[in-house]
């Protein structure tokens, strides 16, 4: 692993070795490392390195939100009064536990953020009790997921 420019270049060990981890995350280091045809010890140096380079962090579960009953996805366009709410507004979006992402966007809305919901009129109270009663917010356009069709990372 190389620094070029503040970016990480990763070798063909490297990359082979991210593979294994995007697939699982729980395989074992042992088995990574005689599939490379690398050691143990080798495979653990060159993850701290990655780590420490900021190109991973950490690893996680993922749940199954519909095991849990939250079977609607949207996404929401968020208009703001003026653009110097965005702090304030955000603050407020992150007390919301259906809210799952926000982000800051060019375009038509100030803000885009992604909600999981356990249904329709779940969505809909968490649109009008919560969401628009943000000081600062104007308005909100909603589009509502019916399947996710591609859920990938970036590939090495």
């Amino acid at each position: 692993m190389k620094f070029d420019n503040d970016r990480v270049k990763i070798d063909g060990i490297d990359k082979k070795i991210i593979r294994y981890l995007i697939q699982d995350a729980r395989r074992p280091i042992l088995e990574i490392a005689r599939k490379i045809g690398i050691s143990g010890a080798a495979i653990h140096q060159r993850l701290r390195k990655l780590e420490a380079s900021g190109l991973m962090s950490g690893s996680k579960f993922i749940l199954n939100p519909k095991v849990l009953g939250y079977t609607t996805m949207a996404y929401i366009g968020i208009f703001l009064d003026k653009a110097m709410n965005n702090p304030s507004a955000v603050k407020e979006l992150e007390k919301i536990p259906e809210v799952l992402e926000c982000h800051y966007t060019t375009g038509n809305w100030s803000i885009l953020i992604k909600v999981l919901c356990k249904d329709n009129e779940h969505l809909m109270q968490i649109l009008n009790k919560e969401i628009q009663q943000i000081k600062g917010i104007s308005r909100t356009e909603t589009f509502i997921s019916l399947d996710q069709q591609i859920d990938r990372q970036i590939t090495i």
